[in-house]
């Protein structure tokens, strides 16, 4: 088979948990945004921003994990290689992404049309970060959910290697890696700088960070699954 062809194997054997991948992220998202719709029509008619939509981008990390720590052993039956296998796990949550974020840029569009739902609610139109054009909406929300995806997969990676030690010892290594920086830029001063960076950034440019380091978790992952025995 070519590679091509066995991604799209890998792909079509993870659908055949659709509900897992196509329905139960929105059934989630659905409900938090009926609770949030529901508390917005009792409070005053001011801007109601609300972070519900933090629940879709939680559930595809989970997505991602489960794809390679429970499933991966299935996948392997199917005789590809570790190789293939995570590619083409990666790319279904590339395709997923890019649907979901469209879906996501239709709601937000229906939510500006309507005014926030008929209750100034701010549900997909986020402060910052989703108050652009449609284009950049959509962009930002396909780079988030494919972060949190391949995030997801390296978490799922790093438990079938190593189990619960292993998960402890990647979380510790984060919490370390994120103390050396704060003590870095402690040292040097320059914790004005680094506001001053933040501070600066365009939502775009944000999304090009985010990017970045979604390039970077892929990369990641992709160096643990070569370790990783079923």
């Amino acid at each position: 088979m070519t590679t091509g062809r066995t991604m799209l194997t890998i792909a079509r054997f993870h659908l055949l948990q659709r509900f897992l991948y196509l329905v139960l992220p929105w059934a989630i998202l659905a409900f938090s945004f009926a609770v949030n719709l529901v508390v917005s029509a009792e409070l005053p008619a001011d801007a109601n921003h609300s972070g519900g939509l933090a629940t879709i981008y939680i559930y595809v990390f989970a997505g991602g994990l489960l794809a390679t720590f429970r499933s991966l052993p299935f996948g392997l039956a199917l005789g590809v290689s570790r190789r293939s296998y995570y590619l083409g796990t990666a790319g279904l949550g590339i395709a997923l992404a890019a649907v979901f974020a469209l879906a996501l840029t239709a709601a937000q569009a229906v939510e500006r049309a309507t005014g926030g739902w008929g209750v100034t609610l701010h549900f997909f139109d986020l402060a910052y970060l989703l108050t652009g054009p449609w284009y950049q909406t959509w962009l930002t929300s396909f780079v988030g959910l494919v972060l949190m995806f391949v995030y997801g997969m390296w978490w799922g990676l790093v438990y079938r290697r190593w189990n619960l030690p292993g998960l402890v010892a990647f979380l510790a290594g984060h919490l370390v890696g994120l103390l050396a920086a704060a003590l870095a830029v402690t040292w040097t001063h320059t914790w004005a700088g680094v506001g001053d960076f933040f501070t600066a950034l365009s939502a775009v440019g944000l999304t090009g960070v985010l990017a970045v380091l979604a390039a970077a978790l892929l990369a990641g992952g992709f160096t643990t699954i070569r370790r990783v025995t079923v």
